[in-house]
């Protein structure tokens, strides 16, 4: 894996780039994580694909310019990265607020995007989780307990957390104007438009995977973009909490290429 930077309507963007085929990945994290957060399944996605994975603006180490975080922020924001690269068509793989982001993107910008997957996205709950509770806490006031508890949360079970991953969360978190980002996006999210008008857009051939004991954003609200998006597919992942891509790779490496096939 690459680290390179690219420079995306005058913010220093940091992203990560692995692979040598002419079809493209792009991956998008979610909220307050970093291109980190997708190491156990970009080497093998690289393998069929040109992986790009950003720190998304606000976030990671990228550049966090004082602005209102919102998804069409966000979506504008992914434009100009693709853009920038010289990318006119990819798969788009987002999670959680990532999948908000690569939803809202898609809809506006169907003939960039060859197929798109979500996972566990954001964009229909509106109310807090215990789980999100602590994930946000952990982000206003980092230390290694918070940070340790939210992300054991998260996962929906007794699995290990691994350390890299916390002291990782730690340090974003300490960055100048990271806080700022975080909070501003938390309320982006809130205030958001309703999402339906945007899902009903999507002519795309869409999967959405979400972990089957996800606390964050719990599994009842895939109903919502499995009905909405038309050409939608389903698929949970047992035993996983809201981030299968780190909690059960090889599951999820193995749906996922099947449904690009």
């Amino acid at each position: 894996m690459q680290e390179e930077f690219v420079t995306v309507d005058n913010n220093r963007i940091r992203y990560l780039k692995a692979g040598a085929s002419k079809r493209n990945l792009v991956l998008i994290h979610g909220l307050g994580a970093s291109a980190e957060r997708w190491d156990l399944v970009m080497p093998t996605f690289a393998k069929n694909f040109t992986v790009y994975v950003p720190d998304l603006i606000g976030f990671g180490f990228s550049d966090k310019p004082i602005t209102d975080y919102t998804t069409e922020f966000f979506s504008k924001f992914l434009a100009s990265f693709l853009s920038e690269l010289g990318i006119k068509k990819a798969v788009i793989i987002g999670s959680s607020l990532g999948g908000q982001i690569a939803a809202e993107f898609a809809s506006s910008n169907q003939q960039i995007v060859e197929k798109l997957i979500l996972v566990s996205p954001a964009g229909v709950m509106k109310q807090s989780t215990p789980a999100l509770d602590a994930y946000i806490m952990a982000a206003m006031y980092p230390d290694p307990d918070s940070a340790k508890n939210a992300f054991a949360m998260m996962a929906g079970s007794n699995k290990d957390v691994s350390q890299t991953i916390v002291d990782g969360f730690i340090q974003r978190m300490l960055m100048p104007n990271a806080k700022y980002a975080f909070l501003s996006t938390i309320l982006g999210l809130k205030n958001s438009p309703e999402i339906t008008p945007k899902l009903e857009l999507i002519e795309i051939p869409t999967l959405v995977i979400w972990g089957d004991m996800d606390p964050v954003i719990p599994i009842k609200y895939a109903d919502y973009f499995v009905q909405k998006i038309r050409d939608c597919r389903f698929y949970q992942i047992a035993n996983s909490g809201h981030t299968p891509y780190v909690e059960d790779p090889k599951e999820f490496i193995r749906i996922v290429l099947e449904f690009l096939k």
